[in-house]
């Protein structure tokens, strides 16, 4: 359990780096290009892993058929994915980007776990998500100068 609990950490250090990598190169080239050129490379490098493991491109083919159309939706979300988030985090920065991404996963799955029904848990996660929100809100207050005490 604890090698799946930090290869999930591990995991999201990964997308926190991506979206940086992702962020600074959509200020420079624009969200779509960088949303193009990071699945190019994504693509590359997953197409040179597949044909250097034995047995892996005709399992490729024959899992094409087998699942529904609407599975491949989420290459369609992940190039809106990197190309959001390329656009978003050089306007408003790294730590707000990642913690309103996060939020919006956390709504999402809440949803998708909620199937109509009413859980011990779900209570809990909404509260999770709405304590997110509010620490959102928070951190988005400006910040008054603290009065000097020369001053009182």
């Amino acid at each position: 359990m604890i090698s799946f609990i930090l290869l999930a950490l591990l995991n999201g250090l990964c997308i926190g780096a991506s979206r940086a990598i992702n962020g600074r190169l959509g200020s420079h080239i624009g969200a779509f290009p960088t949303s193009w050129w990071n699945h190019a490379v994504g693509f590359a490098l997953l197409s040179a892993l597949l044909l250097l493991t034995p047995g892996s491109t005709p399992a490729l083919l024959q899992t094409l058929h087998s699942a529904p159309l609407l599975s491949y939706a989420g290459g369609v979300i992940g190039v809106l994915f990197v190309a959001l988030n390329s656009h978003v985090l050089p306007r408003i920065g790294t730590t707000r980007t990642a913690v309103l991404v996060i939020s919006g996963q956390m709504v999402t799955g809440v949803l998708l776990d909620f199937h109509g029904q009413w859980h011990a848990s779900t209570l809990a996660q909404l509260t999770g998500v709405a304590l997110i929100v509010v620490g959102i809100y928070l951190s988005r207050r400006p910040v008054k100068p603290a009065a000097s005490l020369a001053t009182r």
